[in-house]
């Protein structure tokens, strides 16, 4: 059986990176720190494909 449908591939990874936003976290009040942008992309698209 082959890779989850939702994982994201390097290959694919590198594609899709450069086209993000980057954003700065603020200096007085950072909050939480965000979670990685491939790991988001992954939970999204699981959520797509499973349809939760």
């Amino acid at each position: 059986m082959g890779a989850s449908p939702w994982i994201v591939s390097d290959a694919l990874w590198e594609r899709i990176e450069p086209l993000l936003p980057r954003k700065g976290r603020r200096f007085r009040h950072p909050g939480r720190k965000p979670m990685p942008d491939r790991q988001v992309l992954c939970g999204i698209l699981f959520v797509l494909h499973t349809g939760m």
